[in-house]
């Protein structure tokens, strides 16, 4: 399918402090893809970055509540389209692949394409990066039972149908692994296009915190786990609650058995509050499971309240 034929395409470009690296993004999007529009949501920057976006013909959009997910968040809420680019500001992703995945998208049809990095330049991964994305990456698949190459990427591509039905709930940079996630609990078509990867411009500097954004990644993991795979995450609790209750009944009803008395009372007690406890963990994650069945066919529903994207 050609992209000219399309009613819309937007750009989304969440920038904070990007006037090095924002004008050359706005155009060389505009390149790639005649026609397009191109959102620059400013977020909370100090430098020039609005007047820089401005110049190179963006639409230029605030977002003061600092964090890259405000800022998606503000500008799924805003931008209506028929199909929806996600790219950071920072000049590292090859605007000159963007029609290959919006071909990609629209051909599937697909909801969701991943622009898979693949470094043009020896030091575009910062160290521990690509480790650690290897790990969340591993993670999330074996949680979700879908694989994933590069979740952590800020390149996509989406049709209206995914980006109206996405909560977008995280503040910072997490709003890649909910963007995953969502794709995956409400198992939506999806494909990969690998993409050019480089450094940032000489003298930018990056807004990542390698420990830091690792924790609050693999916290909104937890946290997704335990809403979207419940029965699996109490049930795990449940089920080390019960082996510690076991491990302390055993030798009391041992003791029983020999000499026909209970001498531990406390350790008895304990024991039986921990197995209960176990008991009410099982239970918490077979109500939540049948709750999650519910928001899943809502959201369900609201997802099929959108058309496809066009094929050819």
């Amino acid at each position: 399918m050609s992209t000219s034929q399309v009613q819309r395409i937007v750009a989304i470009v969440p920038c904070h402090n990007e006037e090095l690296s924002v004008g050359t993004v706005v155009a060389d999007l505009r390149a790639a893809v005649p026609g397009i529009d191109v959102y620059v949501y400013d977020n909370d920057s100090f430098d020039a970055t609005a007047e820089v976006a401005r110049a190179a013909g963006a639409i230029v959009r605030y977002e003061r509540m600092k964090g890259k997910g405000n800022a998606v968040r503000r500008a799924f809420a805003d931008v209506d389209a028929d199909i929806y680019v996600l790219i950071d500001g920072d000049d590292t992703y090859a605007a000159a692949d963007l029609p290959i995945m919006i071909d990609r998208l629209a051909a599937g049809p697909y909801d969701h394409v991943l622009g898979v990095r693949r470094q043009t330049t020896d030091s575009a991964y910062r160290p521990g990066h690509e480790l650690g994305n290897r790990a969340f990456n591993w993670l999330v698949g074996r949680v979700f039972k879908s694989s994933v190459t590069d979740m952590l990427s800020g390149y996509r591509v989406l049709s209206r149908r995914f980006v109206k039905s996405f909560p977008a709930l995280s503040r910072e940079f997490e709003i890649e692994t909910e963007l995953t996630v969502h794709a995956m609990s409400l198992r939506v078509p999806q494909s990969e296009v690998l993409v050019g990867f480089k450094d940032r411009p000489q003298g930018s500097e990056s807004k990542l915190r390698t420990y830091h954004d690792g924790f609050r990644i693999l916290s909104l993991i937890i946290g997704l786990v335990r809403h979207e795979r419940p029965l699996m995450f109490y049930g795990v609790i449940g089920g080390l609650l019960a082996l510690v209750g076991v491990i302390l009944g055993i030798p009391i009803v041992a003791e029983y058995a020999q000499t026909g008395l209970v001498l531990r009372l406390p350790t008895v007690i304990l024991a039986l509050g921990i197995v209960l406890l176990a008991f009410m963990s099982w239970m918490i994650g077979l109500i939540l499971d049948g709750v999650l069945k519910s928001r899943r066919e809502l959201s369900r529903l609201s997802y099929l309240g959108y058309a496809a994207p066009k094929a050819a």
